[in-house]
């Protein structure tokens, strides 16, 4: 049975999430995510796809973006995967897959929902108890959005540049919705929006996707993200 298409609007968000096969090492040392990065950029570029956010961990890679055209993602993360796993093969003389098939993804509504996805990517090395704090690991958007580096890959959000008028003042109130940390039930309807691959939001929201598309777009049991600031 051939798979469905995966929820793909034009502008709309996604969350994204890849994983090295049988939960194997995707990154060996920094050169090799320094190189996923430089192959990510170059796919942006060439798709129109925006990266929002980023976390690189050891086995897998979540991201945050969005495209103004269906099927720019899909391409996007294609290319830059094909191209990693060429480079990653023969850099360290191995063969064979490096993903665990295809992606996973959800549609994620631009409101404070957006806000959880953004944290939720970013504080995954500290539930991963990787580091004391989001700040202190290297290889993500955190440092960007806490405006403390200039990450050419990102291309900050809407919802992000909300927060304030300027960007001391966006980033200060990012540092406090960071610092609240979150909740079980936020953390489970991220997870559970992504693996089932459906679409993060109010009801409204998912009732547009799903006429759009016109496929199922609500988990068959909801979790809801609290509200941000």
């Amino acid at each position: 049975m051939p798979r469905q298409p995966r929820l793909e609007l034009p502008g709309i968000p996604m969350h994204v999430v890849q994983r090295g096969v049988n939960r194997c090492a995707i990154f060996l040392d920094d050169e090799d995510r320094h190189h996923y990065h430089h192959l990510l950029r170059q796919a942006c570029e060439r798709f129109g796809m925006r990266v929002h956010a980023f976390v690189m961990m050891d086995n897998h890679v979540h991201l945050f973006v969005s495209a103004d055209r269906s099927g720019a993602v899909s391409a996007a993360m294609r290319l830059s995967g094909q191209s990693y796993v060429q480079a990653f093969n023969t850099r360290h003389r191995r063969s064979g897959t490096l993903w665990q098939g295809r992606f996973k993804s959800c549609l994620v509504q631009t409101d404070h929902y957006a806000l959880t996805v953004l944290r939720y990517i970013e504080r995954n090395p500290t539930r991963a108890r990787m580091v004391a704090l989001p700040e202190e690991y290297r290889w993500s958007s955190v440092l960007t959005h806490l405006g403390r580096a200039a990450d050419p890959l990102i291309t900050q959000h809407e919802v992000y540049l909300r927060l304030g008028a300027d960007a001391a003042a966006r980033a200060q109130a990012y540092g406090a919705w960071l610092r609240r940390g979150q909740t079980q039930e936020d953390e489970d309807a991220v997870r559970q929006h992504l693996m089932q691959e459906r679409a993060l939001g109010d009801p409204r929201f998912q009732a547009m996707v799903e006429r759009a598309l016109g496929r199922p777009a609500a988990c068959r049991a909801r979790g809801r993200p609290r509200a941000g600031p």
